[in-house]
């Protein structure tokens, strides 16, 4: 069974969809949730789903004990789901194309650094943007410029609000995001 690792830094609604979307699969499984938040939403949502946490600082994410941690998991895919720090390239270079996250708009629009959460929808809107979704990418040693997975766009002609606009790309990142998990890991 392929062992999947979640790093997370807000609410979690997306780690916990794909926590319970590989619940009952034999290919492969969410073994811990990381964040650097411990008051993070996301440590609640792992526990009641029995998925180990750990929570760790700015720090431990630069002077290799994060690193350490994931060589103990041995992780197959390494999944960010609303990871707000820059990941470090030596995890990178150790996990080569086993880490991916989820971005809130259709790469290479509206990437980079700040581009984040409502930031992002707000950015979008004030373009007055006919559409926006989800871009699923490798993740490299620059925001949001690793190598494009699957795109997935829906019509916000009719949001008003950055809020609106978000509630229209969670249903995309809840629906399309496990299933491109379980098609990398069973490749």
């Amino acid at each position: 069974m392929k062992k999947i690792v979640i790093f997370a830094s807000g609410s979690g609604s997306n780690a916990e969809n794909i926590i319970l979307h590989f619940k009952n699969k034999s290919q492969g499984t969410v073994v811990a949730v990381l964040t650097n938040n411990p008051h993070a939403k996301v440590l609640q949502r792992a526990e009641n789903q029995n998925v180990e946490t750990i929570v760790f600082n700015k720090t431990e994410l630069s002077d290799g004990t994060v690193l350490q941690k994931i060589n103990e998991i041995q992780p197959d895919l390494i999944v960010l789901a609303g990871f707000l720090l820059m990941f470090p390239a030596e995890i990178i270079a150790q996990y080569p194309n086993q880490v991916i996250n989820v971005h809130p708009a259709l790469l290479p629009k509206y990437g980079g650094k700040g581009m984040y959460g409502m930031n992002v929808h707000k950015a979008v809107l004030e373009n007055n943007e006919k559409e926006t979704g989800i871009s699923i990418h490798y993740v490299n040693e620059h925001y949001d410029e690793g190598a494009i997975i699957f795109q997935a766009s829906t019509n916000i002609e009719d949001c008003l609000t950055p809020e609106e606009v978000a509630q229209k790309v969670h249903q995309l990142e809840h629906k399309h995001f496990p299933r491109v998990i379980e098609q990398l890991i069973n490749q």
